[in-house]
């Protein structure tokens, strides 16, 4: 994977990084203006987030190539605030937010990505190319009927183009082919500058005016407590992603900290807080070809040019273009192979189980952070349930019938080893019994005292039991902790 020293060397690549950049800043427009309407805030608050979180998360981040502005999770989770308290408490809650973020970030969060199985991270992709389609819907309804054939026409040019060339990105392409086509022909679309005022004066650096009082961190923390979870979620999950595209790894502590840095820099800047933005992440490194830090930083250094200097061109971009742009992002992150007839049929039912609620409550939340937990959720609830049942009781007699024996076979937990008690025959043991545990292993106290009730069942019976065979582990576990549970 090339660096940042590399594409500086190389024209073709540094041409590349900046393209894909320019590509990535068309897109990022239009949704931070209407996340900043989900926000209730000014326009220009999401713009500016977008363009701090892009230039710093391009030094601070863990992960090259990632896109981080305004996001619309993240605007859902303050959507009350500002309404509510102002402004200047929304730019707290983000501040803080990031304080989480990096605390999380030392706290090693990032080392939960390890739990997190493949099952749902197919959900996690499919989820997203669903939300990215479904994000396009208002600009396909109640529009203009030429609207069609411009979206249309811009699907074509970026699926054409590559055959061509993949010297400059097929987006960039698509959006100037259409915008030439609208300006040239005079056709009254909807534009960008239909979805909000666009800023005219480069951001300062402000503390937020909220009292330094418990009142004021009681209003603030779980909004900002919210905003760190969502975004830590949806940034490493698409890091992640990213690596798998990429082939290549990244620091998710790193990241988890750059995010948190980015937080604070954009609040500081009157911005309203963001985390990784997935489809524009896939459109830049996807879709575009974009590998190294250049084309993050340009993403957000392009974006406050285009909207400062060259504001009324860029209001001028019919959103058919975008939408092209953004059904083929759409397109290109759904895992079809997942959701083949022939795949579901190998798969086992816990594994469709567990991508479909991922995607269920995903799309329907418009949350990634919920429908992974939920995803996650499903599996640990049907991992336990699978191993619970590969636990296993075998009884036998001696030759003279003096000794039972009982073989335990599995692994040992609370959810295998409850019904453990019920797997003996009591009444019809002589009177001396050997458990033998070579072939299972003991994991958790709920086991241990399955152990000890078994022990005193028979102990009132006057039987004698010998449990043998344990592992080291389990033997010292068992030693530590029986006769002393309650």
């Amino acid at each position: 994977m090339p660096s940042v020293l590399d594409a500086l060397r190389s024209p073709r690549l540094l041409v590349r990084e900046a393209l894909a950049g320019l590509v990535v800043a068309l897109a990022l427009i239009p949704e931070a203006i209407a996340f900043s309407v989900i926000a209730g805030v000014d326009p220009r608050v999401g713009l500016y987030s977008s363009f701090v979180m892009a230039v710093a998360i391009a030094f601070v981040g863990g992960r090259s190539a990632m896109i981080s502005a305004s996001t619309g999770a993240v605007a859902l989770v303050v959507a009350d605030v500002a309404p509510t308290y102002g402004l200047d408490y929304l730019l707290a809650t983000i501040m803080l937010a990031g304080v989480f973020q990096i605390a999380l970030g030392a706290l090693g969060v990032a080392k939960l990505l390890r739990f997190i199985p493949r099952s749902v991270m197919v959900g996690f992709v499919n989820a997203l190319a669903i939300i990215v389609l479904m994000s396009q819907l208002p600009q396909l309804i109640g529009v203009p009927w030429l609207t069609y054939p411009l979206v249309a026409l811009g699907v074509v040019v970026i699926v054409l183009f590559p055959r061509l060339t993949t010297a400059v990105p097929a987006p960039l392409i698509g959006v100037i082919a259409v915008t030439a086509v609208v300006l040239i022909a005079g056709i009254d679309v909807p534009t960008v500058g239909d979805q909000g005022a666009l800023p005219s004066a480069l951001p300062v650096p402000l503390l937020p005016a909220v009292p330094l009082t418990g009142e004021t961190f009681a209003i603030i923390a779980p909004y900002a407590a919210g905003v760190a979870v969502v975004g830590l979620v949806e940034s490493l999950m698409t890091a992640k992603l990213v690596d798998d595209i990429t082939d290549t790894r990244s620091s998710k502590t790193r990241e988890a900290a750059g995010q948190g840095i980015a937080q604070i820099l954009s609040s500081l800047f009157g911005g309203m807080g963001g985390c990784a933005v997935v489809g524009q992440t896939m459109m830049n490194v996807k879709i575009s070809g974009a590998r190294t830090r250049i084309s993050t930083f340009l993403a957000g250094a392009f974006l406050l040019l285009l909207v400062i200097v060259f504001g009324d061109f860029v209001a001028s971009i019919p959103m058919a273009a975008l939408v092209a742009v953004m059904l083929m992002v759409s397109y290109a992150a759904f895992d079809w192979h997942s959701v083949r007839p022939s795949t579901l049929r190998r798969m086992p039912l816990s594994e469709t189980t567990v991508m479909i609620v991922t995607v269920a409550l995903t799309v329907a939340t418009e949350n990634l952070a919920i429908g992974v937990g939920a995803g996650m959720l499903t599996a640990a609830v049907l991992f336990v349930r699978r191993v619970a049942h590969f636990t296993t009781v075998t009884r036998r007699l001696s030759d003279d019938g003096s000794t039972a024996h009982y073989d335990v076979v599995g692994e040992l937990f609370f959810a295998s080893s409850n019904d453990l008690t019920t797997q003996f025959s009591y009444a019809d043991d002589p009177s001396r019994v050997v458990i033998d545990m070579s072939r299972s292993h003991v994991w958790d106290a709920s086991t241990v005292a399955a152990l000890d009730a078994i022990v005193h069942k028979y102990a009132q019976r006057g039987t004698a039991v010998e449990i043998v065979g344990m592992n080291e582990a389990s033997g010292d576990f068992h030693t530590r902790l029986t006769g002393n549970l309650p």
